[in-house]
């Protein structure tokens, strides 16, 4: 029989997590740049359920379309989510980038990623897109359209940007959409490229 009482020993239910031991968050999602002076820099976005970055094939299809249109240009991302479009087009010549973004974690996270790039032709509007092309503004060269695919917004927001006064002469319109997703664009507009990629339809049109 042992001399001494038996320790007690204390349940580490409730006790304070050791020095190191703490549980890591998450980092965050990234996606890379993949042309222009920020080629290959990850950037960080905002983990929103829903939230879908354009794949790097689709972009690198979009902007080889885009590529003579794109120096100087004045763009608008009607729905930057991670900005993958916006900041692709800063990063190969776009003179500046209005960003469009309805939740506020997800418009803050951007804010922070321009920053760092210290992309100073980028700005970030957190409000619907509905409300921002209700309210005056030039018109804009190049403008991006890839709302959430579950919200079945592309006809409402096309039809917003005609009556917008956001559309110039010659502005280019990209439409990503599901596959089979009809969207009825304006007849004086020009389809000038479509393609099919997997679940995804890709669309830009002249005005």
């Amino acid at each position: 029989m042992s001399k001494h009482p038996p320790r007690n020993r204390k349940s580490n239910a409730g006790s304070e997590p050791r020095a190191g031991n703490s549980p890591r968050t998450a980092a965050p999602p990234q996606l890379r740049i993949i042309g222009g002076r920020w080629r290959g820099r990850k950037v960080a976005f905002a983990p929103v359920e829903g939230l879908r970055p354009t794949g790097d094939r689709l972009r690198e299809t979009l902007f080889n379309w885009l590529q003579f249109d794109l120096p100087n240009a004045r763009c608008l991302d009607l729905f930057a989510g991670s900005g993958a479009l916006g900041l692709e087009a800063l990063s190969r010549g776009a003179g500046e980038v209005d960003f469009v973004e309805l939740d506020r974690n997800t418009a803050q996270m951007l804010r922070q990623q321009l920053d760092l790039l210290q992309a100073e032709g980028g700005r970030v509007h957190n409000c619907p897109a509905q409300v921002f092309l209700s309210q005056p503004g030039p018109p804009c060269d190049v403008v991006f359209i890839d709302p959430p695919f579950a919200g079945d917004l592309w006809q409402t927001t096309l039809d917003a940007l005609v009556n917008s006064g956001r559309i110039g002469e010659n502005t280019l319109v990209y439409v990503e959409s599901p596959r089979d997703t009809a969207v009825t664009a304006p007849a004086s507009w020009q389809l000038v490229k479509e393609k099919r990629a997997g679940q995804v339809c890709m669309r830009l049109f002249s005005a």
